[in-house]
Order: C-alpha cells, then sequence, then structure tokens
C-alpha cells in the first residue's frame, strides 16, 4: 500500500488546528498525583532528624566499637529509617483525623482539609512501615530490624493510641521512639547493643520533653481545644515551664556524664556548649512563660539533637578520649 504525503500531514494538521482544544492537566504534575500530600503526612523533618541520628550513631560505632563502616549498611539504614518514619507518620495522621479540624496548626492537613481520604493515607501508613521492617529484615542484622519495628510501635501504639489523649506522660514515654532509631543505626554498624549504644539512644528520650512541652507551650489553646492532655493544658504555663527546667537540668548532665562510657573531648565541648544555652534559655522561660518565649526557646532547642548526634560522630572522628 503507498501512502499519500497527505495522509501523512494531515493528522499532524488537525493537531495544530484544533491545540487549543487539547485538555492539558490545570495542576503541576506534583499536585495532580498527590506527591505534596504523600510528603506532607510523610513529616519529612522528622525523616530528615531521625536519619540524621540513625547515621550519626552508626558512624561513631564503627569508628569506637567497630568493625569498619558497611557503606551499603549505611545506605539500607537510611532507606528503612525513612521509610519506617513515613509510614509511621503517615499511620498518625491517619488516628488523628477527629482531632486535627479542631487544632489550628493541624487543620489544614490532607485528611481535615479533603485533600486525601483517611482510607488512602491508612493504607499507605500500614503498607511503608511494614516495607521498612521487611527491608530491614533482608538487609540489616535482626537486632537493627527489631529496633526499626520497636520505634514504629511506640510512636503508633504507645504514644498516638494509648497515651496522648490520655495521659500527660504522653510524650516523656513516647520520646523512646526516636531513641530506636540511634539504636537501629548502632547495631546495625556492631550487630549488637553496648552500654555506651544505649546511653547516646536514651539522649533523645531525655531530650524530647524540654523539646516537645516548649512546642505544647505554643499552641497551648490548640490542646485545650482537642482535649489532648499535654502538660501546659493540665498545670498551666509557669509550672510546665519549671519542668521543662527541670528536664533540661537532668539532660546537660547526663549528656556530660557519656565521656565516662568512651567519648571524648570534640563531644564534651559541643555537649557543654549547646546544652549549656538549652538551659539559658530554659531558666528565662521560666521568668517570661509566654507562647512567645516558649516558641523562642522551641527554636534553641529543636537543633539540640542535630548538633549533639553531628557532635559524636565528629568525636568518633577526631577521637580524644577524656578517661583512658
Amino acid at each position: 500500500m503507498v501512502l499519500q504525503i497527505s495522509e501523512i500531514i494531515n493528522p499532524f494538521e488537525y493537531l495544530l488546528a484544533n491545540f487549543e482544544e487539547i485538555k492539558f492537566p490545570a495542576k503541576p504534575l506534583t499536585e495532580a498525583l498527590g506527591l505534596k500530600e504523600v510528603l506532607e503526612i510523610s513529616k519529612p523533618r522528622i525523616i530528615i532528624l531521625l536519619v540524621i541520628t540513625a547515621v550519626t550513631s552508626m558512624y561513631a560505632a564503627s569508628k569506637l566499637i567497630g568493625p569498619e563502616l558497611n557503606y551499603w549498611s549505611l545506605l539500607y539504614i537510611i532507606i528503612a529509617g525513612s521509610l519506617s518514619s513515613a509510614g509511621s507518620s503517615a499511620l498518625n495522621h491517619y488516628y488523628d483525623k477527629d482531632i486535627d479540624p479542631l487544632m489550628k496548626r493541624t487543620s489544614t492537613r490532607p485528611i481535615p482539609s479533603g485533600r486525601m481520604s483517611a482510607k488512602n493515607v491508612l493504607l499507605y501508613g500500614l503498607i511503608v512501615s511494614s516495607i521498612s521492617v521487611v527491608f530491614a529484615w533482608f538487609t540489616l542484622n535482626p537486632l537493627s530490624t527489631f529496633f526499626i519495628a520497636l520505634g514504629i510501635f511506640f510512636y503508633v501504639i504507645v504514644y498516638t493510641v494509648w497515651l496522648k489523649r490520655r495521659n500527660s506522660s504522653n510524650i516523656v514515654i513516647g520520646g523512646f521512639a526516636g531513641s530506636a532509631a540511634s539504636m537501629a543505626g548502632w547495631s546495625a554498624a556492631t550487630g549488637s547493643m553496648d552500654i555506651l549504644g544505649a546511653l547516646v539512644g536514651v539522649l533523645v528520650f531525655v531530650w524530647t520533653p524540654s523539646h516537645f512541652w516548649c512546642l505544647a507551650m505554643k499552641i497551648k489553646d490548640d490542646y485545650a481545644e482537642a482535649k489532648v492532655p499535654m502538660l501546659p493544658v493540665l498545670i498551666g504555663m509557669q509550672r510546665t515551664s519549671k519542668y521543662i527546667l527541670v528536664n533540661t537540668a537532668i539532660l546537660l548532665p547526663y549528656s556530660l556524664a557519656l565521656v565516662a562510657f568512651g567519648l571524648g573531648y570534640v563531644y564534651l565541648v559541643i555537649a557543654a556548649i549547646s546544652g549549656g544555652l538549652m538551659l539559658v534559655y530554659h531558666y528565662k522561660l521560666t521568668k517570661t512563660p509566654t507562647s512567645e518565649f516558649a516558641w523562642k526557646a522551641y527554636k534553641v532547642t529543636a537543633p539540640y539533637l542535630t548538633i549533639i548526634f553531628v557532635g559524636i560522630a565528629l568525636d568518633a572522628a577526631f577521637h580524644f578520649p577524656v578517661f583512658k
């Protein structure tokens, strides 16, 4: 069969003539696919924080305890940690779907704003959380996999489902979810959990109340509206600020004491400066227990965890032990 040139050109002429009638997506591709919403329910800031915690712990363990760092395992802990954090955060979004509309800070989240269905968020959370544990099982060691699963359990079941709406100790106990990330990284390097690895992990647990109670003071009215028993709602701003100061007064010497278990001068200097700055701000908070100053204190407290864990990694790289 011989095609006429006009038969080849005509379809293109038609497209050109009717170009304006062709329907293109009105929204950007990321928005059309819902990627913005998926990223939002995954809480990327928490992912980054926990991955930094896990990676620096893994690096420090490989330097201080051994064996030598396996870079494939480092990649695997980043992937598994990111997936577990994203899945846990999505399940938190799903469970809090009834109280999020009541709080100004969370009212625009994907579920209450109608941008994602609760069912899709639940499915995403369950699938991604499960994949993280399965992936860790096949790429890391059993102990590291256990801590990844434990972190999911503590954040979703212990904190979100059990304690958050029932007890003022919610964030205190729930803070162990962050400790699990550090322990997963440490055990991914060593295949075991020694005393220093456990104590480094507990740093996250001890830091969490000071950090989160500052935020709770800032958005106290939100929590009161949703009937969530955060400390400022139950005992007021003044007493909460004193609890924060006491907690930070425990955190500072605890962090410094880690040099007795193998950390060195680099870590000691970083821990003393960053912890001392927190203590100063939290003392000032007791004198000015307002939501505005609580927000300033929160901004000082927020980077502490990243600074202290980067300090641990730097100490391992340039190790000058305090006690030999």
